[in-house]
């Protein structure tokens, strides 16, 4: 009874040794099939590392000596890039091991005022191949040949402007004018290309979530061509939390022959405004006016008429008027002078 009671755990051990074999077995080849591929992938790595490949380099340029006063009508190339072809063992150090020193162009003897300067594509090329191995050969490259335009440059003083979106919490609101610090600054570049100018602009910013002042150094747009002093500004917006504020605004009438009366219904509008806490009580109904004209009831013989307010804070951007329709009546005037 005793051997019959321990014949399945006997049968279980065996079962389990001889899995745990076969997965041994199964691991064990398979560590063999990869370093047969990892083997052959090297050699055929090696195999074709040694044909030739043609790859893209590019090497810097650098400019140097540039006279104070003239300024370029284009933007400067900022590289050369050469097709080359060699050996894949070659081409692989000038792409991970090899720095390329930039190639430089000295401007020290060039005229004043209006000109060009050239580099030609036999200087462009010698300086290329100073920079390659023997065996490497140049297939071609750009730009083959590099004509810098100039004029005598110019001053301008320019006014900055922000470039961007303000988005505030609910509640709040921009309190007043963006401060810009320095206001102005001072454009270098050729007349050609500060004709074009009107503004410098502030790189683009957002600024979400706004409950505050916000105080930011930005830097100035980049514009090819031109040097801008100095090239950041501090900007200050204003912002403030915001409440409602109701007034009722009279509507008045001018140029009315004397003969006629205007009776308006109502008489009085009411303007809702959302102004900063700061200016809560500063701002009155003398702030606002709504001023109809006789020509624009002629144009409206049915009596009714569209109403806006000819007079405001221009700070203030929310307004809204209730109603924003008034009904007229043109009467005799009876009364004696």
């Amino acid at each position: 009874m005793t051997r019959l009671e321990n014949q399945p755990s006997f049968f279980k051990s065996t079962y389990m040794k001889i899995k745990a074999s076969l997965i041994h077995e199964q691991w064990r080849e398979a560590l063999v099939f990869l370093a047969f591929v990892l083997l052959a992938f090297g050699f055929w790595l090696l195999q074709s590392l040694q044909q030739e490949y043609d790859i893209e380099i590019s090497i810097p340029i650098r400019y140097k000596n540039i006279p104070p006063d003239i300024a370029f009508t284009q933007t400067l190339p900022d590289k050369i890039t050469a097709d080359v072809r060699d050996k894949g063992t070659v081409l692989l150090n000038y792409t991970f091991g090899r720095l390329f020193a930039s190639i430089e162009v000295n401007m020290k003897n060039v005229s004043e005022g209006n000109g060009s300067f050239v580099i030609k594509r036999k200087e462009i090329e010698s300086d290329i191949l100073k920079q390659l191995l023997a065996s490497t050969s140049l297939q071609g490259f750009e730009p083959q040949e590099i004509e810098l335009s100039y004029s005598k440059r110019i001053h301008k003083v320019l006014p900055v402007v922000f470039n961007g979106d303000i988005l505030s919490e609910p509640g709040y609101a921009v309190s007043g004018d963006i401060m810009i610090t320095p206001a102005t600054v001072d454009v270098y570049s050729s007349s050609a290309v500060l004709d074009t100018l009107a503004e410098i602009k502030t790189v683009y910013t957002r600024i979400n979530k706004v409950n505050k002042t916000v105080n930011r150094i930005l830097q100035l747009q980049k514009i090819p061509g031109t040097e801008i002093e100095p090239a950041n500004v501090s900007i200050s917006i204003p912002v403030e939390q915001f409440t409602e504020k109701t007034l009722e605004i009279p509507v008045t009438f001018t140029g009315i022959p004397r003969e006629y009366i205007v009776r308006a219904f109502p008489a009085e509008i009411k303007v809702n405004c959302l102004i900063p806490f700061s200016r809560f009580k500063s701002v009155t109904e003398e702030d606002f006016a709504i001023e109809l004209n006789y020509y624009a009831l002629e144009q409206h013989i049915s009596g009714s008429l569209p109403i806006t307010l000819t007079k405001k804070p221009n700070w203030i951007e929310t307004i809204t008027l209730s109603p924003g329709r008034i009904e007229f009546i043109l009467e005799q005037n009876t009364t004696d002078d």
